[in-house]
């Protein structure tokens, strides 16, 4: 029998709020090294559920490598799991303290958010890192993955749910809701049992979201990454610093998808460019200047580019590639295509560099180093629940530290106004 709502569940999500924020310190961190080790134990059954999934999707599809959990994939959720169990307590921090003339005792101190609502598509990866850090910072997490990803998160939340079970807690601090459509308006609409709500995933469901919450949301933005080459820059790292943005790892938000090139270092770096882009097979859609010197020089993966090409959220092995005559026509391509993400630019012109870094609208920007690291784990915050790219309550990597708010706290005597 379908089931016609997800009050129940959701109701008991927000009752499982007291449970989690009783926990000590001590007492959090014993329950994520506890999921860390039970994930390493079964890590041939997670295979298995992930297979499952695997098969129901397009090797070709973009989402394929995110849906993907090997060996070495979970071992590092395992690790970064008991590397948020390392990280400081961020609730109950004391931000400031005063005595008033009345005497009056006042405190603000920073405490869970409550019920964290997470829609992602395609990254069971998500499942463990929100768990993780809602578990460290006091808050229950109700998750609702995409269908493509079900047999993976299934048994990804039964193995944190049974350590939460092992050490007598409430399951439903972390949940796993149904896939079905339905209820995602639901969700979004429970502003009774749910605090804040985090979409993570393609801009149509970011929209989706926006659109239709009356939950708070913080948005977890596309990325639309840019690596701007300046005519100063070291064309030997320039190649370098683009080749690893955009092949290391293509489908993640933090890849690479537009070189912007100074007319004068054009050929000479697109040459370098090349062979690192042939070796993977990556397409280039390549405005009129780049697109006749990548021909000269025989690349074979190349169109010419379309407007609809730039600002455009590749998720693969390809990439657009525009040649601009000044420093001020890159800002400005920058400022009109950017989803607000990463963006980084190559130079050894001081003066140049910091116009970029202070002038480039982003929530992280580089100078001379990849795009790549824009990550909760390479940052050291241990994992995120995503990058963040609005600019109210946290903005780039969304992880542990802004899984709180503020609270006050007033201690009187008798004192009455």
């Amino acid at each position: 029998m379908m089931k016609e709502n997800i009050q129940e569940e959701l109701k008991a999500a927000h009752e499982a709020t007291i449970a989690v924020k009783r926990l000590q310190d001590a007492e959090k961190q014993q329950l994520l090294t506890g999921i860390a080790d039970s994930l390493e134990k079964r890590i041939d059954e997670v295979i298995q559920e992930n297979k499952k999934d695997l098969e129901r999707m397009d090797q070709e599809d973009p989402r394929y490598d995110r849906l993907l959990l090997n060996k070495d994939r979970i071992l590092a959720l395992s690790t970064s799991l008991k590397d948020v169990a390392n990280l400081p307590d961020p609730t109950g921090l004391l931000i400031s303290s005063k005595k008033l003339e009345n005497g009056l005792l006042v405190e603000k101190k920073t405490v869970p958010l409550g019920v964290v609502g997470v829609i992602y598509e395609s990254r069971p990866n998500v499942t463990v890192d929100v768990a993780a850090l809602c578990i460290r910072s006091g808050n229950v997490c109700v998750l609702r993955g995409g269908s493509d990803a079900w047999y993976t998160n299934r048994i990804l939340v039964e193995i944190i749910q049974d350590e939460l079970r092992n050490n007598n807690l409430d399951t439903n601090i972390v949940q796993l809701l149904p896939t079905d459509r339905a209820f995602v308006s639901e969700l979004l609409s429970a502003t009774e049992y749910v605090d804040i709500i985090i979409p993570r995933g393609s801009q149509a469901l970011i929209d989706l979201v926006r659109e239709q919450a009356k939950v708070p949301v913080i948005e977890t933005g596309a990325g639309v990454c840019h690596t701007y080459v300046e005519r100063s820059g070291d064309l030997e790292k320039a190649a370098k610093i683009i080749a690893n943005a955009k092949i290391q790892r293509p489908s993640v938000c933090n890849a690479l998808d537009t070189v912007l090139i100074d007319r004068e270092v054009a050929p000479s770096l697109l040459e370098q460019v090349a062979p690192y882009f042939k070796d993977s097979s990556v397409k280039i859609y390549a405005d009129q200047a780049a697109y006749t010197i990548l021909q000269e020089i025989g690349y074979p993966f190349l169109e010419l580019a379309t407007e609809e090409d730039f600002g455009r959220e590749f998720l693969s092995l390809q990439c657009s590639i525009k040649v601009v005559d000044s420093f001020e026509e890159a800002l400005d391509h920058i400022a009109t295509h950017s989803s607000k993400h990463s963006e980084c630019i190559v130079s050894t012109d001081a003066e140049r560099i910091h116009t970029y870094m202070e002038t480039v609208d982003a929530a992280a920007v580089y100078t001379n180093a990849s795009t790549r690291f824009t990550d909760g784990g390479a940052f050291g915050l241990g994992a995120e629940i995503g990058i963040s790219t609005q600019k109210l309550h946290a903005r780039g990597p969304f992880a542990l530290e802004k899984l709180v708010t503020e609270k006050w706290y007033i201690t009187g005597d008798g004192q009455i106004r």
